[in-house]
């Protein structure tokens, strides 16, 4: 198994390169950031598990500048978002952003994707959009991705994302960058199961079809939807980020299961400080590399 980690990428915390340095010192196979451009003060939205919300959400950098730098000081540390809010973004500038740093860091970006759950966030940067309606605007423009930077001459007609034949580059490395779907409930599994190449739910919010929290049952559930999809469930990899403090045991029955990746995090999502995490660090660090697939 593969294990990543996952900060909260505040400027009061230990900064993305020196971050960076230390997971792949210590056997961690990826790196992930979250995105938050801003946070509306209405708080009309709920957080789904945190009342009230914590101080990290306020504070994020930016992902994709953060992972630059890690990616400059580091070889092998797969560079990746937990999750990146796409429709929150131009389109093309997405696309090149992406592509710029999966050229820089010789491809070794995942882009992990969602539709977020703050309606106010969404509808700042896209009032033509209903909320109701993000989940099928991410299928369109998870394709409009593919389509540029897969075509030489790139063009999109869709109801949220379209552009002209154009030139736009540079290109990923491999010809495509991988996009890990991270969401988990009944509708967002579908979608990771129609068009995902890689899943990556929060563990504790599996569930079953009869809606009861069990983690083997939810994979399950997204292997069956993969391949009555027409896909082989052996092509989409499973990874979970877990907020809580992993155990041997956990890590033992996630393996067996066939997940491919566990992410791990802070014991807190509210405002750390740098050693705060090296001191996380230093307690998850044996099992990291107890368990560490090469």
């Amino acid at each position: 198994m593969h294990f990543g980690f996952t900060s909260m990428n505040s400027a009061q915390g230990l900064h993305p390169a020196p971050l960076a340095r230390e997971l792949e010192a210590r056997g961690f196979e990826s790196m992930w950031l979250p995105e938050h451009s801003h946070i509306p003060t209405s708080r009309l939205s709920p957080h789904p598990a945190s009342d009230p919300l914590p101080e990290g959400y306020l504070h994020m950098m930016n992902p994709f500048v953060s992972l630059a730098a890690a990616s400059a000081v580091t070889q092998r540390l797969v560079l990746g978002t937990a999750v990146s809010l796409i429709l929150e973004k131009n389109l093309i500038d997405l696309a090149v952003e992406v592509a710029t740093l999966d050229a820089i860091s010789a491809g070794r970006v995942v882009l992990g994707v969602g539709v977020g759950w703050n309606a106010e966030e969404l509808a700042d940067h896209r009032p033509e959009l209903p909320f109701r309606q993000r989940y099928s605007a991410m299928r369109e423009r998870v394709a409009a991705l593919r389509q540029l930077w897969s075509a030489s001459e790139a063009g999109f007609d869709g109801r949220w994302d379209r552009f002209s034949p154009s030139w736009v580059y540079p290109k990923p490395m491999r010809g495509k960058v991988t996009i890990a779907l991270g969401n988990w409930g009944p509708l967002g599994i579908r979608h990771a199961a129609e068009y995902a190449d890689e899943w990556m739910p929060v563990d504790h919010w599996l569930a079953g079809e009869d809606g009861r929290p069990d983690v083997a049952a939810g994979i399950e559930l997204f292997r069956r939807l993969v391949a009555e999809n027409g896909r082989d469930p052996d092509q989409v990899p499973v990874s979970l980020l877990m907020f809580s403090r992993p155990s041997p045991s956990r890590i033992e029955r996630y393996a067996a299961l066939g997940v491919k990746r566990l992410v791990l995090t802070l014991p807190s999502a509210e405002l750390v400080d740098a050693d705060f995490t090296l001191r996380d660090l230093d307690v998850i660090t044996p099992l990291v590399q107890q368990y560490s697939q090469d």
